[in-house]
């Protein structure tokens, strides 16, 4: 594939709005019905605190230069029509798997399945959040306080605070089927927020999907321990609606010899956020986050953020980030990715790519990437290219008969291959190229 520099011109953003920080704050708070009692109330007491301090982002913030969080900020969400298709996506669904049904953030048990499965402890957070001691304690909002250094994050301390429920996973075997997490809509108004805790105790091992979107507006954190040997493979489909406004987060401690591996696709959307924040403190540990995010702006605005932080504290251990964003009739994309290592990791193998294909001269991908090393025995690369279809490629396939539209099919697959491998399951692989392919057939020649 013919490849370019990445577009990095910047455009200093307008800040918008005359609200004064401390007010936009007080309104946002207001707005929610935050919990209190439970265990959780020492982690929300201290994130309400930390929000507090660190107020809400403004578009010029280093890690809010490229996507104003004017939407994020607002006390309301921007009201929108209910998509049952975007909505409730039926990638997985042939699956034999756990499914746990959350409606607009809350869950629905009519619509769920029963919650025992062997090798695995769940329980909703909102039934569990009543007594003062869990095992959930000791990480709800423990990890979201930890990745706050050195770059603030205060729409995930706003999600500790206000989050009434979400999923705690116990896991302490190897479940024989996949925990699901299925998102819908309800209201067209909903703000939707919710906060999962995932467990891994040692040798144990799990994959857990999520699919689907839900509210005009969402906040979704993922807390995850991966404790010595253990592995987690985390799966993600955000089939969004064209005017959905959504932010995601995954904090992670992985400690020694442990695995995490975690991959998303990303389809449609107005403005969409995922910040990854993992910290490696154990020896020959893996760490890998990687998504395939299709933007179209035909049909409306399109902005998907990817932000990553990957702190390496332990020795010999190795890391990954693999992004590919295809965008087309306007559509924005961005990449913010930074692999810290820390003195004393040495060995330290990280590795981070972020690549774009532009199908027209009208959409931009800006990339931010990073390196910081304090540790001299380390092998560490970053790159970032921007690029179109390749002509010689396309001419190829015409000449041997395949008709334009599905040549460009075939070359866009080839360059989401990369990220698609961070799947280990083939049948999980071979479900997600299918979206990726429908998806692009439904929208070719637009």
């Amino acid at each position: 594939m013919a490849e370019s520099a990445v577009k990095t011109a910047e455009v200093t953003p307008q800040v918008t709005g005359t609200a004064k920080p401390a007010d936009a704050l007080g309104a946002r708070l207001s707005a929610l019905d935050l919990p209190n009692g439970g265990f959780t109330a020492a982690a929300r007491s201290d994130a309400l605190s930390r929000l507090q301090q660190m107020g809400l982002p403004a578009p010029r913030d280093e890690y809010w230069r490229y996507t104003d969080p004017k939407p994020f900020n607002a006390a309301q969400p921007q009201p929108m029509a209910v998509d049952a298709a975007a909505g409730d996506s039926p990638l997985f669904t042939d699956l034999d798997r756990l499914n746990l049904v959350f409606v607009d953030g809350a869950f629905d048990a009519a619509a769920s399945d029963d919650l025992s499965l062997e090798g695995v402890e769940i329980e909703i957070l909102s039934a569990a959040d009543t007594g003062s001691d869990h095992w959930a304690a000791g990480i709800y909002g423990a990890l979201e306080a930890s990745g706050q250094v050195p770059v603030k994050r205060p729409f995930a301390a706003l999600n500790t605070v206000a989050a009434r429920d979400g999923v705690l996973i116990r896991v302490t075997g190897k479940p024989s089927k996949p925990v699901h997490i299925t998102h819908r809509r309800a209201a067209d108004d909903a703000d939707a927020i919710w906060h999962h805790v995932i467990r891994m105790e040692p040798g144990s091992e799990v994959t857990v999907l999520e699919t689907g979107m839900s509210g005009a507006r969402s906040n979704g954190l993922i807390e995850a321990d991966v404790a010595q040997g253990a592995k987690l493979h985390y799966i993600a489909s955000k089939r969004a609606n064209h005017q959905t406004v959504g932010l995601s987060h995954l904090f992670a401690r992985v400690h020694a010899e442990a695995q995490l591996k975690a991959f998303t696709l990303s389809v449609n959307g107005s403005v969409m956020r995922q910040e990854g924040v993992i910290e490696i403190v154990g020896d020959d540990a893996v760490a890998h986050i990687a998504a395939a995010v299709l933007g179209d702006g035909h049909v409306g605005p399109f902005h998907h953020d990817d932000t990553v932080f990957i702190t390496h504290a332990a020795e010999r251990c190795e890391s990954r980030q693999v992004f590919k964003k295809v965008l087309k009739n306007g559509a924005k994309g961005v990449f913010q990715g930074k692999i810290l290592v820390k003195p004393g990791a040495q060995k330290t193998d990280g590795y981070q790519i972020s690549q774009a294909l532009l199908l027209d001269e009208d959409s931009q991908f800006l990339a931010k990437p990073e390196l910081e090393i304090y540790a001299d025995d380390v092998i560490c690369s970053h790159g970032s290219t921007t690029g179109a279809i390749d002509e010689e490629a396309l001419f190829y396939l015409r000449s041997r008969g395949v008709p334009h539209d599905r040549a460009i099919i075939f070359l866009v697959l080839s360059f989401l291959a990369d990220a698609l491998e961070e799947v280990e399951s083939d049948e999980l692989r071979d479900q997600i190229n299918g979206r990726l392919e429908a998806w692009l057939t439904d929208r070719s020649g637009k």
